[in-house]
């Protein structure tokens, strides 16, 4: 539990070899754009029988509730996933060690300094079509992020970064970095920009994870 909220993790299992397609938000408590996306793809039908699927939509309630992006205690929760110094991180490798490997892994954000969309990308067999497929996805509703440098770190091609993936290189691990070790050979983790709207950040994360989601079922088809 977190701030006395459960954490919830579902699963739905399809009949047969099916992809195993695992999607999380809400890891941070002041980017409501990403559990809203899930729910919306939750009611609009997505999480059909084409896939297995594994939905965490909100890892970090307490900081959901305060509006704050660390934890009840001040813990940046996409930070510790190497220490696992919060109970809610804990709790949810508890929960992973329990599931198989997943064909794809989803993480969603937001980044309140962006003004445009961005993706990250840890991919052991690069599949360079697969991240353009979504960035245009998404220029239906939101621009694509500027610059040679986002968030910090290098731009592989505009809007998305592959970067660094060797766990052993990091002393602090995000949500990303612990599916890509230790649960998937291919994570993303979409980032919508605060300061456009909630419609339009929400319809951003919804055709940014339809596009994976379908390029991944075909793939495996």
């Amino acid at each position: 539990e977190s701030a006395g909220v459960t954490l919830s993790a579902f699963t739905r299992r399809a009949m047969g070899r099916k992809p195993r397609i695992y999607l999380s938000s809400g890891v941070h408590g002041d980017e409501p754009a990403p559990p809203a996306a899930l729910l919306t793809a939750l009611i609009d039908g997505t999480f059909d029988d084409r896939a297995t699927w594994f939905l965490v939509p909100l890892i970090n309630p307490a900081g959901f509730i305060k509006g704050q992006r660390e934890n009840g205690e001040g813990i940046d929760l996409n930070r510790d996933y190497l220490s696992g110094e919060a109970r809610e991180v804990r709790d949810h490798i508890a929960w992973l060690a329990r599931q198989p490997r997943f064909d794809l892994a989803l993480c969603l954000h937001e980044d309140w300094e962006a003004q445009g969309f961005y993706l990250y990308e840890l991919c052991r067999a690069l599949r360079e079509e697969f991240c353009r497929n979504i960035r245009a996805a998404v220029t239906a509703v939101l621009p694509i992020e500027d610059g040679d440098e986002i968030d910090g770190r290098p731009v592989t091609e505009h809007g998305i970064i592959r970067p660094e993936s060797d766990p052993a290189l990091r002393d602090l691990w995000p949500e990303a970095i612990y599916l890509f070790k230790h649960q998937t050979d291919h994570c993303l983790t979409f980032e919508t920009p605060t300061p456009k709207t909630m419609k339009d950040r929400i319809a951003g994360q919804n055709l940014a994870l339809r596009c994976a989601i379908d390029q991944t079922l075909e793939s495996i088809r």
